[in-house]
């Protein structure tokens, strides 16, 4: 099966002045389905990268494509429409306070136009994943850092997106929480071939989950690993809690509530 480019990089540069580049002449192209981790330092330029990829900084020179579109061309509409297809988890949650809980993860469903019986049905499944059902009608500032965590993934995976795009995902979650947020971004991947970018400095999670890795180092982007869509099996390699397979039966869930 010939594999389909979803994100393409040539020449790529950044900066956010005009006198220092963030990253310089980044060039690659990952396939449809893949997963990968993204490491450097602390201001590598990891967060840039995300950003470039969803669009919201645009490259100081160089072109994009993502689902073979120049974004150049693209108008801010077709950006829009864009990023229907495409979820991102930042490091700093990035909810919306006068919101509750509940209205966070809807919010990416109503903008789509899906019927509120299908929006409450499906936000109620994705937060009794997450272990959050209970906080539904509580404001984001009312919870844990690693609480608001998981209800930023929760609004990210509810529209099973083409591409998924985290920064530090697990930086504040427990073992116990890591692991089965790392089963469901597996399964995503398995299940719904989303390709997966996932920002991280846990050198165990990498160890763990032996997925090629993106790292930014010198303003400049190397691939280490296979880039092969091989998944491999977290129950065999996890020292922690054994991860539970979670999504499979919500991704059921899913395709129910959808069809009803």
């Amino acid at each position: 099966m010939e594999e389909k480019t979803i994100i393409s990089f040539a020449n790529v540069a950044a900066a956010y002045n005009t006198t220092t580049e963030v990253l310089t002449d980044v060039s690659f192209n990952i396939s449809s389905g893949a997963f990968y981790f993204l490491s450097g330092a602390s201001g590598a330029g990891k967060t840039t990268l995300l950003r470039l990829i969803y669009q919201l900084h645009k490259p100081l020179r160089g072109q994009i494509k993502l689902f073979g579109q120049n974004t150049a061309e693209m108008s801010r509409d077709e950006i829009a429409n864009l990023h229907h297809k495409m979820a991102i988890v930042f490091q700093e949650y990035s909810l919306l306070s006068h919101m509750t809980v509940f209205d966070n993860v809807a919010l990416p469903l109503r903008v789509r136009g899906i019927s509120e019986s299908k929006v409450k049905k499906l936000v109620a499944k994705v937060l009794d994943w997450v272990g959050l059902g209970k906080y539904a009608d509580v404001r984001p500032m009312e919870l844990s850092g690693g609480q608001q965590q998981r209800v930023s993934v929760a609004r990210a995976i509810i529209i099973q997106p083409a591409i998924l795009l985290a920064d530090e995902p697990t930086g504040n979650l427990d073992d116990d929480n890591a692991s089965r947020l790392m089963e469901l971004f597996i399964q995503m991947n398995k299940l719904f071939g989303t390709t997966i970018i996932l920002a991280t400095h846990n050198r165990k999670l990498m160890e763990t989950y032996k997925f090629p890795v993106i790292h930014v180092e010198n303003h400049r982007v190397g691939f280490v690993g296979k880039s092969q869509n091989a998944t491999p099996d977290p129950k065999k390699v996890w020292k922690g809690p054994t991860p539970k397979n979670y999504f499979t039966e919500l991704s059921k869930q899913f395709d129910k509530i959808g069809n009803a």
